[in-house]
């Protein structure tokens, strides 16, 4: 990289915000992260702790007049604070919407007013819902299915809406299934990687949904992390790109790929794809990006550091029962 510029990451205390301000302070810029620390951690940025080039601020971003100040000077933002998780949208679709709806205006308004260069958002292959085509295209008709799923679509829109108004360079980037060591472990009942590590730790049989033959498009965070790097490099904007990793990959597959042992299969569950699977034609071409990480690699390093996940809850069938009931009476 050239010279140096100012990036600010919302949400960078969280886990693919965490790897992102590593690269780019390893890249020679200077970052300030804002985070609430609602989901994000202190200790997913010791790497960067008393490093000169890096500053954290604690705050909302839904605090517009607290954090438009901080926004000033920044060359690049990258907009990757939002609230997950299906179960808990759907008991507080308000607080969603504020999380990532209002929040997203507020940085996109606090960007404006410092005149960004570049502005990227993290949004969510959630909003394909059951998608009919795969891989799935970028053009394939939106269908949230829950209100996470449509509060990160509709921050997309808000995003692309601030790029063709107001002449922010933005791109959104739609993330399927992204993994990697610091993957959220939060008290909510949520991704598959966190459930089975803690599982697996513990001695835990795992809690396979289905017949676990559905598959995911297993994105490794690094990867991920690349393409918010080149999609900020590029001069496009007013543009949506798939992030995945050019393939899907069974549920029984990361159990095997995980030592395999005793598991049990709990019931599949409504507004849940049987696959997801990227195309990722668009953001090769456009901006030259491609996956590196094979699968295989990227849970092999997650073994590795399995320790991490002592402390993440470990989930059984009754406890996911419990936490998921709503799902099922919602979106059944």
């Amino acid at each position: 990289m050239g010279h140096s510029l100012k990036a600010v990451v919302t949400g960078g205390a969280g886990f693919i915000g965490s790897h992102l301000v590593e690269r780019l302070i390893r890249d020679g810029h200077r970052v300030l992260v804002i985070d609430d620390l609602s989901n994000g951690r202190l200790e997913n940025l010791a790497a960067v702790q008393g490093n000169p080039a890096f500053a954290f601020e604690r705050a909302s971003v839904a605090d517009h007049e607290k954090v438009k100040p901080l926004f000033s000077n920044a060359d690049w933002v990258f907009h990757l604070a939002a609230l997950a998780d299906i179960v808990p949208s759907i008991v507080e679709p308000l607080k969603y919407h504020v999380a990532n709806v209002d929040s997203t205006a507020a940085v996109l308004e606090a960007a404006r007013a410092a005149r960004v260069k570049r502005f990227i958002y993290a949004a969510s292959s959630s909003c394909y819902g059951l998608p009919d085509e795969f891989p799935t295209p970028e053009t394939a008709p939106i269908k949230p299915m829950y209100p996470y799923a449509l509060t990160k679509w509709t921050a997309e829109q808000y995003v692309l809406h601030w790029a063709k108004v107001y002449g922010l360079p933005c791109l959104s980037l739609r993330l399927f299934n992204v993994y990697g060591p610091r993957s959220r472990t939060s008290g909510t009942y949520g991704a598959v990687f966190g459930v089975f590590l803690a599982q697996k730790l513990a001695g835990q049989p795992y809690t396979i949904v289905g017949d676990g033959a559905q598959t995911r498009d297993f994105t490794y965070v690094t990867d991920v992390v690349e393409a918010f790097v080149l999609a900020a490099q590029s001069d496009l904007t007013v543009e949506t790109f798939n992030v995945g990793s050019g393939g899907t990959y069974p549920i029984n597959r990361l159990v095997d790929l995980l030592g395999g042992g005793p598991s049990v299969h709990i019931p599949k569950r409504p507004g849940e794809p049987g696959r997801t699977f990227a195309d990722i034609s668009k953001i090769r071409k456009a901006i030259g990006w491609r996956p590196k990480v094979r699968f295989e690699d990227g849970v092999g390093t997650l073994l590795k550091g399995i320790e991490a996940w002592r402390e993440a809850p470990v989930w059984d069938e009754a406890s996911i029962q419990e936490a998921t009931k709503q799902w099922f009476q919602y979106l059944g």
